[in-house]
């Protein structure tokens, strides 16, 4: 499978990336274990997880199974060394884990000492800010986002929290920096506050990027290309509709939109009009649509990898299919099309 070097780290993370949000809620751990097993042959290096996981629900009582369970693998197989780990510290204002409490120097390491002992590792490769403090465009919030409500004078907390992250990083208790559904002024005051103080500079963004949700190819696709900072996208196929499984109302049992009816937003009548003409394209040239749809986010120039999840062996081996494929020409020109006559559907 292609590897990618993470921004200007030597962490090389393969394509695809196995994402973990189900595991100890929709999937059971020995399902979780057999998931990691399956990537890994198939040439996937890096899981992505969160303190706050599994989110399908998401609750105070299942908060840091999904570590818990990745923790589990690492201590009965021994192969630490074969994953690169990513995981998150949960942003302010979430109940799951650590009661809402912002992220912060204090916050900060608790929350990083709590990932490591569920998953029984001395190291994180990737730590993450799951969401700034100040809030952001992500999660639908784009069509309220005001950002002249934020606070002015961030460079004091942004400086804290990157201290933190420094004597975090010389402690050996975590090896690189991330950001997650930031924005670009945010990633370009923490990249320019790290170069001026020595501090850990930022080698990725996880944001959310699929065919109907290309928030990044404006200003952070610019940022990530001057500044290399690698695109981490998150629900490429936009919690499953890009699969066409939802399509005419279907709700097939045990999915998401079982769980939650809107998909957090995405399960919209403009959003489904967008998905029904993406299908039918990969359908057209003989393409399973998921796999369509997973392409398309791999081969853009900013990607680093693609978190996908699954929660069956047969999702997965659908997943896992798009590593290696190229869209034609023709199929671009089909997905152009398409956003024009659907350029911001969710």
């Amino acid at each position: 499978m292609q590897m990618t070097r993470l921004g200007r780290s030597n962490l090389m993370v393969s394509r695809l990336t196995l994402g973990t949000m189900t595991w100890g809620s929709q999937n059971t751990a020995a399902e979780a274990h057999a998931q990691i097993d399956a990537a890994l042959d198939a040439g996937v290096n890096t899981l992505d997880a969160a303190e706050m996981y599994p989110t399908t629900p998401m609750t105070r009582e299942t908060a840091g199974r999904t570590e818990e369970i990745i923790g589990e693998w690492i201590a009965r197989t021994g192969r630490r060394g074969d994953i690169v780990l990513a995981t998150k510290i949960t942003g302010a204002g979430n109940q799951t884990a650590r009661a809402g409490e912002p992220i912060g120097p204090e916050s900060l390491r608790s929350a990083l000492e709590g990932s490591l002992r569920r998953l029984r590792t001395d190291v994180v490769d990737l730590y993450q800010l799951h969401w700034p403090n100040r809030g952001s465009y992500h999660f639908r919030a784009i069509w309220s986002y005001a950002p002249e409500t934020q606070a002015r004078g961030l460079d004091g907390e942004f400086l804290g929290i990157l201290e933190t992250l420094g004597r975090l990083r010389e402690e050996g208790k975590i090896r690189h920096v991330g950001l997650s559904n930031d924005t670009a002024w945010g990633t370009a005051r923490m990249l320019h506050l790290a170069e001026t103080h020595g501090l850990p500079r930022v080698v990725s963004i996880q944001n959310e990027y699929s065919l109907i949700c290309r928030y990044f190819d404006a200003d952070l696709a610019e940022l990530a290309h001057h500044e290399e900072v690698g695109l981490l996208a998150y629900s490429p196929l936009a919690a499953g509709m890009l699969t066409g499984k939802y399509a005419g109302g279907v709700r097939p049992a045990g999915s998401r939109a079982t769980i939650r009816e809107d998909l957090n937003g995405r399960l919209q009548p403009a959003a489904e009009a967008a998905v029904a003409e993406y299908v039918a394209l990969a359908r057209a040239h003989g393409l399973d649509p998921a796999r369509m749809a997973l392409a398309f986010v791999a081969s853009r120039p900013f990607t680093a990898s693609v978190i996908i999840g699954a929660t069956s062996m047969e999702q997965l081996a659908t997943d896992l299919g798009a590593a290696d494929l190229t869209l034609s020409d023709e199929v671009l020109a089909g997905i152009a099309a398409i956003r024009r006559r659907h350029p911001m559907p969710i």
